[in-house]
């Protein structure tokens, strides 16, 4: 008789808002995808590119109020479950917030962000079969003695895929690396906002000489 447990999970948080976008938050989503500059990324791959809009980063702060409450109500159970912190009075906001532009055949490249503690990803268009790829940040340190596994499970494996539709919101801790594989659609553009979140309020404890006032 024996069992597996898992030690030190990665919290990956996921919901679906039970409303479609409204006209007026489509008119402003088609609006940054037509009237704002875009930043494109190329990844390792030449010629695959990621758009996100590079004035609009703080989108969140003119437009799109209902999605903005959405997020911050998730967040807000996120913190409560998942971080529990023992002063309640720590205030978990959103900083950047951006559009994401990935037209047929692009894709978005492995990456983690920084200066933050949870990012989010709200899902406006997604094509058939879209997934979000987790990846395991200590694969480097399990495969430095490399045994190929002969099958796959929760354990062995350096990354781990999630599927998305639309109206879907992912909250997780911001250090863990993920992407999108290419949109395979021929027709269909994939967009999405993202967003980081801080905290303001004192962390740390005085006696450990750790207390910051943020």
């Amino acid at each position: 008789m024996h069992k597996v447990i898992d030690i030190f999970p990665t919290p990956v948080y996921i919901t679906k808002r039970g409303t479609d976008l409204t006209s007026s938050e489509m008119e402003d989503i088609k609006g940054l995808i037509e009237k704002e500059k875009w930043r494109e990324k190329k990844s390792l791959e030449e010629n695959e590119l990621i758009k996100r809009t590079e004035d609009g980063t703080y989108i969140f702060d003119t437009k799109l109020d209902g999605i903005k409450k959405f997020c911050e109500e998730h967040i807000d159970t996120y913190v409560n479950e998942v971080i529990s912190p023992k002063n309640p009075e720590l205030d978990f906001y959103i900083t950047q917030s951006w559009l994401n532009w990935l037209q047929p055949g692009r894709m978005h490249p492995i990456h983690s962000h920084l200066n933050s503690i949870i990012s989010g990803i709200f899902y406006v268009s997604t094509v058939e079969g879209d997934a979000v790829q987790f990846y395991d940040i200590n694969t480097n340190a399990k495969t430095r003695i490399n045994i190929e596994p002969g099958k796959t499970n929760f354990w062995n494996v350096s990354q781990q895929s999630l599927d998305i539709t639309n109206n879907v919101l992912i909250l997780f801790p911001s250090w863990i690396g993920h992407g999108v594989r290419h949109n395979a659609s021929t027709t269909t553009d994939r967009v999405s906002i993202s967003f980081n979140v801080f905290v303001k309020g004192p962390i740390g404890e005085y006696h450990d000489l750790s207390r910051l006032n943020l």
